[in-house]
């Protein structure tokens, strides 16, 4: 427990503003060793005098042990990341809680769901997923407006291999997509060639309620509906208590929930 509680230093390597109030920030450990991690796990970075926040991994680190995180400035750790530069240091403390079920997706139809700033949480999932032929898999991505896209880069890549529709409340022009990404299931079934037999989605709580209910409604088994869940983790280990839900802590249970798992959690909370 020592271990996981005490922060490491890694060095900041790469900024970028990527969408509305948005970085892209590229880390490297200080020892040039790099930790395992999979699609869908967080961290959490610290600034002294700043306090300590959960961040979910954009990229997992390659064999130097870079990766990547897209951030939103949000609160005061956030603001002062922004003040902080190529070469600073910081705190670092990861990595933290379960997976996308990647064994569990190989060879189905994966549609994945996400709007606004949860497009990060499902990138390094999209990015196994568009390398394995086998595994069709397309990409929903709703947004208020263009300029509060994030990605772009990683978006761009996306493209030349999976069928993508981004939609957006206010559009630009008369070529774009208008609503959520529900509302555009049908045209992403046929490019698929069929039905989801997978649903991955982050993003606003109400959008990934609504996705849960569609499919199983639709005839989709609940424990194929995947969601990320953000709760104010703190810890990383289930010992401050910000993020229970029900009788599971988020930042060790989760982030990762299938709609069956979740249903049980929430009917506890009403009880």
């Amino acid at each position: 427990m020592k271990g996981l509680m005490t922060p490491q230093l890694i060095r900041i390597t790469e900024i970028y503003d990527d969408g509305e109030a948005s970085r892209h920030f590229t880390f490297e450990p200080v020892t040039g060793i790099s930790h395992p991690a999979s699609p869908g796990q967080f961290f959490t970075l610290a600034i002294p005098g700043h306090g300590e926040a959960a961040f979910t991994y954009l990229s997992l680190p390659d064999v130097r042990g870079q990766f990547k995180a897209l951030i939103r400035r949000a609160g005061t750790l956030t603001s002062a990341l922004f003040q902080r530069s190529r070469g600073d240091l910081i705190g670092f403390r990861g990595p933290f809680g379960n997976c996308w079920p990647l064994d569990q997706l190989q060879g189905k139809r994966v549609l994945i769901l996400a709007g606004g700033i949860g497009l990060p949480p499902l990138a390094a999932v999209a990015d196994h997923l568009s390398a394995d032929d086998k595994t069709p898999v397309g990409l929903i991505y709703g947004s208020r407006s263009p300029a509060d896209q994030v990605l772009q880069h990683e978006r761009s890549a996306w493209h030349k291999c999976m069928p993508i529709l981004e939609t957006f409340d206010h559009p630009s022009n008369g070529k774009q997509l208008i609503g959520t990404p529900l509302d555009h299931i049908s045209q992403m079934t046929a490019k698929l060639g069929g039905a989801p037999e997978a649903i991955l989605t982050c993003g606003p709580e109400v959008m990934m309620s609504a996705a849960g209910r569609h499919f199983a409604a639709n005839g989709l088994p609940p424990e194929n509906i995947w969601l990320a869940l953000e709760r104010r983790m703190h810890c990383g280990v289930g010992e401050c208590g910000h993020c229970y839900l029900g009788s599971s802590y988020v930042c060790t249970d989760g982030p990762i929930y299938s709609w069956q798992q979740l249903a049980r959690l929430q009917s506890q909370t009403t009880a």
